[in-house]
Parts: C-alpha cells; sequence; structure tokens
C-alpha cells in the first residue's frame, strides 16, 4: 500500500484569502495584510518599526530634506511590510490551487 503524498493529504482545503486583497488593504492601512493573513503579531511588529524607523530618519535628517527623506525609514518598512503580506498570501494561494489540480488529476484517474 502506497503512503498518500503530502499534497494530497490534507482533505478539503478552504480557499485562502485572495492575494490581490492582502494587497491592496495593506497598501491602504500598513498591518491590515498580515491581519488578514492571521498573523496579527507580525503585523504590529512591522507597524512598531515603520513607527520607531520614521521617527528616527526624521530626527536625523537634514532640515532641507524632502518628506520622504525625512521618513525614509518608515516609508523603507512600510514598502517591505506590503511586500512580505502579499508574498505570503500569494504563496498560500498558489500552494492551494496546486493541491486542487493534484486532487483533481487523482480524481480523474480513479
Amino acid at each position: 500500500m502506497e503512503k498518500p503524498d503530502a499534497v494530497t493529504e490534507r482533505a478539503d482545503d478552504p480557499r485562502p484569502i485572495n492575494p490581490y486583497l492582502v494587497l491592496v488593504s495593506a497598501i491602504l492601512l500598513p498591518g491590515t495584510g498580515h491581519v488578514l493573513l492571521g498573523q496579527a503579531t507580525r503585523g504590529l511588529i512591522f507597524l512598531f518599526f515603520m513607527l520607531v524607523l520614521g521617527w528616527a530618519t526624521s530626527n536625523y535628517a537634514p532640515p532641507q530634506a524632502s518628506f520622504v527623506g525625512r521618513y525614509a525609514g518608515g516609508f523603507f518598512i512600510y514598502a517591505m511590510s506590503v511586500f512580505d503580506a502579499y508574498k505570503i498570501a500569494r504563496v498560500r494561494f498558489e500552494t492551494w490551487r496546486y493541491r486542487q489540480r493534484v486532487r483533481s488529476a487523482d480524481a480523474a484517474d480513479a
């Protein structure tokens, strides 16, 4: 008897949240993409460091720096947070989609 494949082991995986919805929510309000994914602590950590680095760069930036230059540290963490939330959502969605394809192929073979 064959051992079941790790891909087909789980029965009826629920459809994960759409990665584009996570992307839009992460862009509009920092940290919400991670909250939608069930990783609220990770979202809060990104938000905390965004505020801390934004504050730090605003204190050390020269007075003639632009708005983006003054808060560059916060904007950098914001961009990383958006990318991270989208990446996690995309990997979950593609993994789910692959499992569905494998299951349907197995059902067609049976």
